[in-house]
């Protein structure tokens, strides 16, 4: 029943925003080269997983772009944490790229990804299913002065790393996730936000954990259905992916072209608190001057 009204639900948000693209006028997106440049990473009890993530592309005009781009990863497990990774767990993640459409009217801003990833990472460290993988995200946000409330929908055959949740596994199988919030600009240069995100899988699932070395053993006890603390590979019904909770974050631009964001999220589903940070940088506008001339 859960995974028929999952479908359900993944099915009638698609149409409802496919239905609404036609009607969005073009997003004043500068054509040209970019490249993107982030850090970012997530601390919890479990451990540490932190991501340099590279990528780069090329906007074809104000509504149609494209990128590339590779992660590397690296993971400690918390001292405390029974896994057999005693030291940094650190590899290459999956390769991927993606083709994204802007739109946007005074009525609502609508950005849609569509990524596809290749199995290039180490599966037998959990940085990667061992499969290619697709996934479908969506962005609907409208400014009311200094808020900006947004939902964000998505469809794949992978749960992806949340905003402010760097996941220690890879999961296969069908999942949509939704997320709604808000932003509200403190300052030109600061705003904070929060938003309440629900993951929902449905069939069969399998969790590639990146604490745990591909090897046979005997599985760990699994607190509040953690089963990526467990052992390496779990295959189960659509609860071992479930997940859902809320975040809260802040974010500066103390300088052009620089992003500095800090978060705190609460999964309810795995009872786990996590704080994260990202630093981002934006090469491809650096990038652009040069190819033209300043």
């Amino acid at each position: 029943m859960k995974v028929r009204v999952s479908l359900l639900l993944s099915a009638v948000l698609a149409a409802l925003l496919l239905a609404a693209v036609p009607n969005l006028p073009a997003q004043s997106q500068e054509p040209g080269v970019t490249w993107y440049e982030e850090y970012r990473g997530s601390s919890t009890p479990l451990g540490q997983v932190t991501v340099l993530d590279s990528s780069v592309g090329y906007n074809f005009n104000p509504h149609l772009g494209v990128d590339v781009g590779l992660p590397v990863y690296f993971v400690h497990p918390g001292k405390d944490t029974l896994t057999n990774w005693k030291t940094w767990n650190d590899n290459f993640g999956d390769a991927y790229a993606d083709v994204r459409v802007h739109v946007a009217s005074p009525l609502v801003n609508y950005t849609s990804v569509i990524t596809g990833g290749a199995p290039t990472g180490s599966f037998a460290r959990g940085f990667s299913t061992g499969r290619a993988t697709v996934t479908w995200d969506n962005h609907l946000d409208r400014q009311f002065g200094p808020f900006t409330p947004f939902l964000n929908a998505g469809l794949g055959d992978t749960t992806w790393d949340r905003g402010f949740f760097y996941r220690p596994y890879r999961t296969l199988g069908f999942v949509s996730e939704f997320e709604g919030g808000s932003t509200f600009k403190v300052l030109p240069w600061v705003h904070v936000g929060a938003s309440y995100y629900d993951i929902l899988p449905g069939g069969t699932q399998k969790v590639y954990s990146q604490m745990f070395r591909r090897q046979a053993g005997r599985a760990l006890a699994a607190n509040h259905d953690r089963v990526f603390e467990s052992r390496f590979e779990t295959t189960g019904p659509a609860s071992i992916a479930r997940d859902n909770g809320y975040s809260g974050w802040i974010g500066f631009n103390p300088i052009h072209n620089i992003d500095l964001e800090a978060g705190y999220t609460r999964s309810v589903h795995y009872s786990l608190d996590t704080f994260s940070f990202r630093v981002g940088f934006n090469a491809g506008a650096i990038a652009n001057r040069i190819i033209h001339g300043f």
